[in-house]
């Protein structure tokens, strides 16, 4: 009789560990939920970076403050990559391995983050968002990479009929040398096919450099109408004074990853003027419910509330994870997690809206073109 009852009990306990190893997730305990992030937090785009992370850790804390995901209050680690693709890498594989990430938030950069997948997919470890328009993260589709911008092309195609419609057709092109830049450079050369037009010059510079010379000399030869750059903050502002020195002034176009606010605390008085395509709500929209939440979420983290586009799109990033989190129930696994994300259909966050399937991880394609102001205001 001893001998059963000391045979059911292991059995008992058997049966028990087995179910419990089923349903235990990495990076979920019963008490939280581990998210990773690589993103620049030094370098010439570490401003973006840090925007993003405080923009995601309102938000969670947002949700802790409210009891967390279902009890389990959600945990940001982030680590600095300088916007270098090797380092974005290494990171995804500590994030994953070491960390015991449930799921990674908010990456930068084309070719960190096309890098990164091939780690994160591998593992299959989910991305909600990252600071890329390219096509190498959308198409094919990725089981694990979720986007949450509008692509590059649908930029590109924006900023492209509005300068023909102004009546300028020798358009010029000053782009980055990685996947970010060509993603752009290749999404304007198909929008002029349209208009049977090809980019009237083409300059480059390479990631994290001021080596603006030679695309200006070419600009030179040519003295296009327009230029649509495909270039960073930093980057752009030594271009754009660079440019007036040499007595070049054609209408300056430039993509959503360059930030407004930065790029003319950068450049000043000649940032006026310069047209930016963006794929974010208007942030300064006082009456639009996510932005109302923004502020919210700032205040209650004792913050100073300061509304960019980069703070909207790390907090929507933050947002739309959160909200699969919540679907896929209390018996959190990546697969249920996957899942409630591919059941996204048309799901309001406030403002912006949110459409995946399995055969579409393109959450948006929205677009609005902005322009820089007199006194430094982002206009629509």
């Amino acid at each position: 009789m001893i001998s059963k009852l000391i045979l059911r009990s292991t059995l008992s306990l058997l049966a028990f560990l087995v179910i419990n190893s089923v349903h235990a997730e990495q990076g979920v305990t019963d008490t939280e939920i581990k998210i990773g992030m690589s993103t620049p937090l030094t370098g010439p785009v570490g401003a973006y970076g840090k925007e993003m992370r405080d923009a995601i850790n309102n938000h969670f804390n947002l949700v802790n403050a409210d009891g967390g995901i279902y009890g389990r209050k959600l945990k940001l680690v982030t680590l600095d990559d300088g916007y270098e693709t090797e380092r974005t890498v290494e990171n995804t594989k500590k994030l994953i391995h070491d960390e015991k990430v449930f799921g990674l938030v908010g990456y930068y950069g084309s070719s960190p983050t096309t890098a990164a997948m091939q780690v994160f997919s591998a593992a299959k470890i989910p991305l909600v968002g990252s600071v890329s328009g390219a096509g190498s993260l959308r198409d094919p589709v990725n089981p694990y990479m979720f986007n949450v911008r509008a692509s590059y092309k649908d930029e590109t195609r924006a900023i492209v009929d509005l300068l023909v419609t102004m009546g300028l057709k020798r358009i010029g092109v000053f782009y980055q040398n990685d996947g970010f830049g060509k993603s752009g450079l290749d999404g304007v050369t198909e929008a002029l096919k349209k208009y049977n037009l090809a980019p009237e010059v083409v300059g480059s510079v390479e990631r994290n450099s001021m080596e603006v010379g030679p695309a200006i000399a070419k600009m030179a030869q040519t003295r296009p109408q327009a230029v649509i750059m495909v270039t960073l903050y930093k980057t752009t502002a030594e271009f754009v004074r660079k440019m007036k020195k040499a007595e070049l002034n054609p209408v300056y176009m430039s993509l959503s990853p360059i930030s407004a606010d930065l790029l003319e605390a950068e450049l000043g008085e000649d940032a006026r003027g310069i047209g930016i395509s963006q794929v974010m709500p208007y942030p300064w929209n006082s009456i639009l419910p996510v932005n109302k939440e923004i502020k919210r979420a700032a205040e209650l983290n004792n913050k100073l509330f300061k509304a960019s586009y980069y703070g909207s799109e790390g907090y929507l990033n933050a947002k739309i994870l959160v909200y699969a989190l919540k679907k896929a129930g209390k018996n959190l696994t990546v697969e249920k997690f996957v899942g409630a994300l591919n059941e996204m259909h048309n799901v309001d966050m406030g403002g912006f809206f949110v459409n995946y399937s399995p055969a579409n991880h393109n959450s948006s394609n929205f677009i609005e073109l902005t322009v820089i102001g007199l006194k430094g205001q982002i206009l629509r």
